[in-house]
């Protein structure tokens, strides 16, 4: 596994992700959607894209609000997966 990137690499790339934020060695998001049903399909299609890649988010679900970590534990930290996996969430998940 590569190593991760520092914090210093972490924030130019985080430029070209609207809305997440660097914490503890992650980048996180909130997505919020009209209801229940809504978070619950959007957390199925991005299940289906992480094994895909074999790259899994740290997330939780309440009602209509979706929370995701990601992080690649294996290298302690964020890796290009980690990048690759929040931008398919936004760029194709969210814009079908």
């Amino acid at each position: 596994m590569n190593p991760h990137y520092s914090e210093e690499e972490v924030r130019p790339k985080l430029v070209f992700l609207e809305g997440w934020i660097y914490r503890n060695n992650g980048i996180e998001k909130t997505y919020e959607f009209r209801d229940f049903i809504s978070a619950f399909g959007f957390m199925t299609k991005v299940a289906i894209e992480a094994e895909k890649i074999n790259h899994h988010p740290e997330w939780s679900n309440v009602y209509n609000k979706v929370m995701i970590r990601l992080t690649t534990h294996d290298a302690g930290g964020l890796t290009d997966l980690d990048f690759k996996l929040a931008e398919i969430i936004d760029n194709r998940i969210l814009t079908k």
